[in-house]
């Protein structure tokens, strides 16, 4: 019995750091605070992201680690008789896209719970997946990338928007730092690669990636 508890503490143990580690260990009013916070959502550059991306009326779109929704929205807008996946591993930020997105009046939003290592999306009908400021907070990014493909259609794309490591508010923590090159060499694994770059910003990186 002791060491039936044992293992129980040893595993609880590892699914709470796995979750630290993803997250960053914040709760959802935190991540409000930081996601919503005015000189931030300033900075996005939200409309010219969503009109770089080239969506039709019909598309849909996985919002990957959609945070507080402040893509998910003008996403749902552009693709007004397709689909946006709310995707996030809170519950707390999924439930509040979902408000959001009734407030506004917006029946083409679907809130998903992902998973560390999964999107968890309901069908495997997506154009386009987008991971903004999202990828370097991701534990196992060459798995999640991996389980993220079946998800899209054969013409599907996945676009990664992600700091310079020396530019971006995570400079002395290697953990949370993503490379354009790194990318690049975990996409080339999973069959896909870079078919457009936007200098769109100049502390981030912005490219697509397609089969």
């Amino acid at each position: 019995m002791r060491g039936l508890r044992f293992l129980i503490s040893v595993l609880w143990l590892v699914v709470v750091a796995t979750a630290s580690a993803q997250l960053a260990a914040r709760s959802t009013e935190e991540w409000l605070q930081t996601l919503d916070a005015a000189n931030r959502v300033a900075k996005l550059k939200i409309d010219d992201v969503v009109a770089a991306l080239k969506l039709q009326p019909h598309s849909v779109v996985a919002d990957i680690g959609a945070g507080s929704g402040v893509f998910t929205v003008p996403l749902a807008k552009i693709v007004s008789g397709g689909k946006v996946y709310a995707v996030d591993i809170e519950q707390g930020l999924v439930d509040h896209i979902t408000n959001k997105a009734g407030e506004a009046k917006l029946t083409n939003v679907a809130g998903v719970l992902g998973k560390f290592t999964d999107p968890n999306l309901p069908a495997k009908d997506v154009d386009l997946a987008l991971i903004f400021d999202v990828l370097h907070h991701i534990e196992n990014r060459t798995e999640y990338l991996k389980n993220l493909v079946p998800y899209l259609k054969k013409a599907g794309r996945i676009v990664v928007i992600d700091f310079h490591p020396e530019l971006g508010p995570h400079k002395s923590d290697p953990t949370l730092q993503v490379t354009k090159a790194q990318a690049a060499a975990w996409f080339a694994a999973i069959g896909f690669k870079p078919v457009a770059e936007h200098a769109l910003y100049t502390d981030k990186w912005f490219v697509e990636y397609a089969r």
